[in-house]
């Protein structure tokens, strides 16, 4: 069996919490924010958990070999 290709774009984009959890970073974060509260901009910088195991598969097909992946 050969080794599989890394999508190296989304490997930038998820990584994985030591309990196995699956964390995405969050969007529209980049420009135009003037107008949002401090509270949101300052929510805007934790990662938070991909939803659905759809997605969850999907990400793991991209990433073969993200760490203890288990999906």
């Amino acid at each position: 069996m050969p080794k599989l290709k890394t999508y190296k774009a989304a490997a930038k984009r998820f990584k994985l919490t030591g309990s196995g959890k699956l964390m995405r970073s969050q969007a529209e974060k980049r420009h135009l924010r003037r107008k949002r509260s401090k509270r949101v901009k300052r929510s805007q910088w934790m990662m938070v958990e991909v939803q659905g195991s759809g997605e969850v598969k999907r990400v793991g097909r991209l990433v073969p070999y993200i760490k203890k992946f288990k999906g």
